[in-house]
């Protein structure tokens, strides 16, 4: 009797195996549809929690637009571990912090036009947005010349690397807020609140650069600033950005750039100037890729930066009553 109770037993044990076995490789289409492996941590996580920055419906926020290309958002989810790596994939990015920070800090110390009361934090006082953030390599440096910084990035693995390496600053972990956001989601409630907005090395990477230029630009209080570096779309630079960069020097890796969303200069202008925006300067920039370092210099048919200012129309109405009242006194 014992002997047909553990026959018995090992059938019914064999067909639960033979089911679950026949359950999985019947359903391994769609477990692989709802998952894959993160890149560092060999870990399942869902799509949905990867690309949940592209749903442009949820319960907690309006209908918005959404400029983010999906296939650029996923190289970035692959690299995020990557971003404090000074001699990684983001070597180069971590050497144009020489060129970009005194950048934004000069041309906002020269629009307002007054020297700062403490020069070892001359952006106090100053609220920057840098949109695109990645793991925090200029939201960190800006904060600690004394502006208060919001950055944002539509990957929600960087935004975890960039605050885990802001506890490592106390002097500045009060000063600087990630959100997992795009410039659009932030146009719903941070319209015309920031003195600055930086876009450094993100608007060739997005899939409608006029209506993403748009957003930035509404998020600049009036008389404020928006700062932008980007590649300009010649052969030059397809041969130095793409091809030496990526395939023969190995700096990025291959595919992180896409030619056809290079921009000439004069038609980023444009776009400033059709939201209200006079462009202050257009320089050129060099990265020497033996040296690794970057420089200014007069031609801008490679790498590029602008800085343009709002127009802010409250001051040019007094500026234009002032002058008929004057007109009218003499």
């Amino acid at each position: 009797m014992a002997a047909v109770k553990l026959v018995s037993r090992r059938c019914m044990i064999g067909s639960i195996r033979k089911g679950l076995a026949n359950a999985i490789q019947n359903n391994t289409a769609n477990i692989l549809h709802h998952f894959e492996w993160k890149n560092t941590n060999a870990v399942l996580t869902t799509k949905s929690q990867i690309y949940r920055c592209l749903s442009t419906i949820s319960a907690e926020r309006p209908v918005v637009r959404t400029t983010i290309d999906e296939e650029e958002l996923r190289k970035f989810v692959l690299l995020s571990q990557q971003w404090w790596d000074e001699q990684g994939e983001f070597e180069a990015l971590h050497a144009l912090n020489r060129l970009r920070i005194p950048f934004v800090r000069d041309g906002l110390l020269n629009q307002r036009g007054i020297p700062p009361l403490d020069i070892t934090q001359p952006l106090a006082g100053f609220s920057v947005l840098d949109v695109g953030s990645g793991g925090g390599l200029l939201a960190e440096p800006l904060a600690r010349l004394g502006a208060h910084v919001v950055g944002i990035d539509a990957v929600g693995e960087n935004i975890k690397i960039a605050h885990i390496h802001l506890q490592q600053d106390t002097m500045i972990a009060g000063k600087v807020k990630y959100i997992e956001a795009t410039a659009e989601d932030m146009v719903v409630t941070e319209e015309e609140k920031f003195d600055a907005v930086v876009v450094s090395e993100v608007a060739e990477h997005v899939t409608d650069l006029s209506h993403f230029i748009e957003s930035c630009c509404r998020l600049v209080k009036p008389g404020g600033s928006i700062f932008i570096t980007t590649l300009n779309k010649t052969q030059a630079a397809y041969f130095l950005g793409v091809l030496m960069a990526e395939r023969v020097l190995h700096l990025v890796p291959a595919g992180t750039h896409d030619w056809n969303k290079f921009i000439p200069p004069v038609d980023l202008q444009y776009l400033l100037d059709k939201n209200g925006f006079v462009t202050r300067l257009v320089h050129g920039m060099f990265y020497n890729f033996l040296g690794k370092k970057w420089s200014w210099i007069q031609n801008t048919s490679i790498n590029y930066a602008v800085h343009a200012v709002k127009i802010d129309s409250t001051k040019s109405q007094t500026s234009e009553r002032k002058f008929k009242n004057d007109s009218i006194s003499t």
